[in-house]
């Protein structure tokens, strides 16, 4: 890429700036989150239950304002207030390298370069993209020529517009009399769904072109009906368009023309390596596919190499690597103060950093209990996590896009693609476990050019951690001390509010047993008045049963453990055929007589137990002299007797030393216990057949005695 590049910092966060001309005019937000879903407030009504903010309100009336020393809030408080308080340690230490040209430069001064058509054009003018970043200088005119893409690029760089300008400029010379599904984009959550969603429709606000977002957590029958319509692009989550796919009616992906797999490296994190297997499976084989990821890794190039055809490599920054304008600082807990954790992070926020802060928790249990604590010590503060609802979801990213929040609290479903200006500081209030985590995390603030600030709090137990993955991202971290005073402070007030954070708590563990209850009712009533259609209605059903999404996640392990990577488990094709396969096997074994089953069953005891002494000898290999925990008194016994028994051979006058040492290695490479089992077991099974076989000369075996009955329950069908 062109090494002099640098980004505007009064652009978007996806593009580089505007010129003067768009300044005049404001430029059009191109997020909208607050119309997918219901409000919040009508959620609430419909299901009976009171919101978070409004129980934090009721008990802060009764309790009025917090009170804290003028020195843990400062009347200017900013992040060069507490400067003198930062001292600075060398944790990591190279400066960052030139970017290094490898390979073509792509650059472009405008859009109309890139031979985009008007109506594009004037979308990007309206949004206040002037001029476009290396990766869609890049992308856009090899996307136009139908080239498979796999796209690697710092967050923020703007892969979004990168894949969606190519797109909609094809989608323009459709033929319109036939209308289909061409294009689907597949993301890993649904928050990012909803911002392409909302991005693609802002670039298309000038074209007939229709896009729908199917993803999980809203109505299924709105989603089954804008499907029907037949859009022109899909956007959506990995399951929800396998449902709709596979039981919808009219729902199908016979015309695609493009698949668009956004975040590829979180889609194949989060599990979906089969969905997206299937979905290709479904997928025309002549169509154009484009992969974008932030990181690269193996699975990423297994999934390449399984679902793109001769794809053009584009790198437009390299994939490790920090924003040239990010200011990272650590907090060090240590470990006499990990309980106070909570207080240092409000001291922070209280006198340093006031706005447009996401804080990233490791926990939705610990996201939640910042939330009551930040509001009951009058922050403004918006959660974001796993257990609230969609619309939730929406509504708290729509109000700290509007900055009617300061503090975004979120576990890492906000640490990917999420795109939101204005964000000046990203607080780790879990240390990350890796260097993807980390950057993607810190890449939600010093974006497009802009100044940002990442602080991450380290205890004792991640500080070598944090300093590896420094290191690998080339990151020079500065060591924040917060002071002991407004931290006791924030402390004390933390210990006050904790009979009003466990009534918060207990008000809504009621809420949900009622609404538990209340559902329970509503599905009762459904059934007895609706009996007859609900059972006429079709099962949903799914690509893989739950026989096989055991036999994905064993083969998946069995690959992690041969060192072969995630993205290699078996397809769902091959799981169907592993599942017949074992189903015949029980077939035939449940037509067997009785004794032929013990002794299939025998046989399988015994070789779980060979596995099992062979798993046991490769432990006591590599970890030495260990005792061996979980032995039965049985094991024991008849290993002290076989020592005993060893030792009864070699006499009481066997030498001592070396020739020890021979006799009980000689004595342990005789046969184990379970070859000796084996061989009584063959004995006894050869002594058996040829008493048969005696029987069977003599005439004896056409002679039916009372005890030859067999019953006919092994002939009913195990359900």
């Amino acid at each position: 890429m062109d090494p002099s590049f640098r980004f505007d910092p009064d652009g978007s966060d996806d593009e580089a700036a505007a010129g003067p001309s768009a300044r005049r005019k404001p430029a059009q937000s191109p997020w909208e989150f607050s119309s997918y879903a219901e409000s919040v407030a009508a959620e609430h009504a419909r299901r009976r239950t009171t919101s978070i903010d409004e129980k934090i309100s009721q008990l802060r009336k009764g309790r009025g304002k917090p009170v804290l020393s003028d020195n843990s809030e400062g009347g200017s408080g900013s992040g060069e207030d507490d400067s003198d308080e930062d001292e600075v340690e060398g944790e990591s230490g190279d400066e960052e390298d030139e970017l290094a040209e490898k390979g073509a430069s792509f650059h472009a001064n405008s859009f109309l370069e890139l031979n985009l058509s008007r109506p594009l054009v004037r979308a990007c003018e309206a949004l206040g993209y002037q001029k476009p970043t290396p990766i869609q200088a890049a992308c856009i005119p090899l996307a136009l020529t139908g080239r498979d893409i796999c796209g690697s690029a710092i967050t923020g760089s703007g892969k979004t517009a990168a894949f969606s300008l190519p797109v909609l400029e094809r989608l323009l010379f459709r033929p319109k009399r036939v209308p289909a599904i061409r294009v689907l984009i597949l993301t890993p959550t649904r928050e990012l769904a909803a911002q392409i969603h909302s991005m693609i429709e802002k670039l298309a606000q000038f074209t007939d072109i229709r896009c729908c977002l199917i993803v999980g957590g809203l109505s299924t029958k709105v989603q089954e009906v804008a499907l029907r319509s037949m859009p022109d692009i899909v956007v959506a989550t990995p399951g929800r368009i396998i449902d709709h796919v596979r039981n919808s009616l009219s729902v199908g992906l016979e015309d695609l023309a493009v698949v668009i797999l956004d975040e590829a490296d979180r889609l194949l994190e989060l599990g979906f390596s089969a969905e997206i297997q299937e979905l290709i499976r479904m997928c025309p084989k002549r169509r154009q596919t484009m992969l974008f990821s932030a990181t690269m890794t193996e699975e990423i190039d297994e999934l390449v190499k399984l679902s793109l055809n001769k794809p053009v490599r584009l790198e437009a920054d390299p994939s490790l690597k920090r924003p040239a304008t990010l200011t990272e600082e650590f907090v060090r807990i240590r470990r006499t103060r990990e309980s106070n954790q909570e207080a240092v992070l409000l001291a922070l926020c209280l006198k340093t950093f006031k706005q447009n802060v996401i804080i990233f928790s490791g926990t939705k249990q610990s996201a939640h209990r910042l939330k009551i604590i930040f509001g009951l010590s009058g922050l403004k503060a918006a959660e974001l996590h796993g257990n609230l609802t969609q619309a939730q979801r929406l509504e708290a990213l729509e109000l700290f896009k509007k900055q009617e929040m300061d503090f975004l609290i979120a576990t890492d479903i906000a640490a990917r693609g999420i795109d939101i200006v204005g964000v000046r500081t990203v607080i780790n209030f879990s240390c990350p476990r890796d260097v993807k985590t980390y950057l993607h995390r810190v890449g939600r603030t010093a974006r497009a050019g802009r100044e940002g600030y990442a602080v991450t709090f380290v205890t004792d137990d991640d500080r070598s951690l944090l300093k590896a993955i420094a290191k690998k991202a080339g990151s020079q971290l500065k060591s924040r001390i917060v002071a002991e005073k407004p931290v006791a402070d924030c402390a004390k007030l933390i210990e006050e509010l904790e009979d009003q954070i466990s009534t918060i708590f207990r008000e809504e563990r009621e809420e949900m047993e009622v609404r538990k209850a209340e559902m329970e009712l509503a599905k009762v009533e459904n059934m007895m008045a609706h009996k007859d259609d609900i059972y006429s209605r079709p099962k949903r059903t799914w690509f893989a049963t739950e026989r096989e999404k055991k036999l994905l996640s064993k083969a998946a392990k069995d690959s992690l453990d041969q060192g072969k990577s995630t993205s290699g488990v078996i397809s769902a094709k091959q799981a169907e055929d592993l599942r017949l396969k074992e189903k015949r096997r029980r077939e035939n074994e449940k037509n067997l007589p009785r004794k032929k089953r013990r002794r299939l069953e025998a046989q399988r005891e015994m070789l779980e137990d060979d596995e099992e002494d062979d798993e046991e000898a490769k432990e006591n290999n590599k970890g030495g002299k260990k005792a061996k925990k979980g032995q039965s008194l049985v094991d024991v016994a008849y290993r002290k007797a076989k020592s005993m028994k060893g030792a009864s051979r070699r006499g009481p006058g066997a030498g001592k030393g070396k020739n020890e040492k021979n006799a009980r290695q000689h004595s342990e490479k005789g046969p184990t216990r379970q070859e000796e089992m084996h061989d009584l077991f063959q004995n006894d099974m050869s002594e058996w057949k040829q008493g048969r076989a005696l029987k069977k000369n003599n005439n004896f075996a056409h002679k039916k005695s009372k005890n030859a009955f067999k019953s006919k329950a092994r002939y009913k069908r195990r359900k």
